[in-house]
């Protein structure tokens, strides 16, 4: 079920976004929230850090972890604004975090509903609420607008 606040910390996610896209990267923006605050935020870095892992979540997910000194991210929620890969919903379940929420869907290589549900495996030992399609639209259209541009 998608809540107002969702849609507040998604905001913050699509921020993150948008910077993504004016630096050349991919724009998917996250952010980890923590007793209703914002403690990490950030964007994808791939190109910026030569780093195939450097996507967004896991960018916040480490910021987050700095943060609070612990890997353990228990009580927290990631929004991201796409559907997390296999690599980031792993880090999802491996940090503890209790929610994903996203925007878009990600088709090609989405694991949290599209391609495969890994937060729903229940040979895992944690499994985090997912809340899909918060400001999909929006989301979505971030990525298509810069993947247009990209093509010209």
């Amino acid at each position: 079920m998608i809540k107002n606040i969702d849609e507040k910390f998604m905001r913050a996610a699509i921020a993150e976004a948008k910077k993504a896209a004016a630096v050349g990267e991919v724009p998917v923006g996250a952010v980890v929230v923590k007793d209703g605050r914002v403690i990490a935020r950030t964007h994808n870095l791939r190109e910026s850090k030569n780093d195939a892992a450097a996507h967004a979540e896991i960018e916040a997910v480490r910021k987050a972890g700095r943060k609070l000194g612990t890997w353990r991210l228990d009580g927290c929620t990631l929004y991201a604004t796409l559907e997390p890969c296999p690599m980031c919903a792993g880090a999802a379940i491996n940090a503890r975090i209790d929610r994903v929420v996203y925007g878009a869907r990600d088709p090609k290589a989405g694991c949290c509903g599209s391609l495969y549900n890994l937060p729903e495996d229940t040979r895992f030992n944690h499994r985090p609420e997912v809340v899909e399609g918060v400001l999909a639209d929006e989301c979505g259209e971030i990525l298509t607008g810069f993947f247009k541009e990209k093509r010209k």
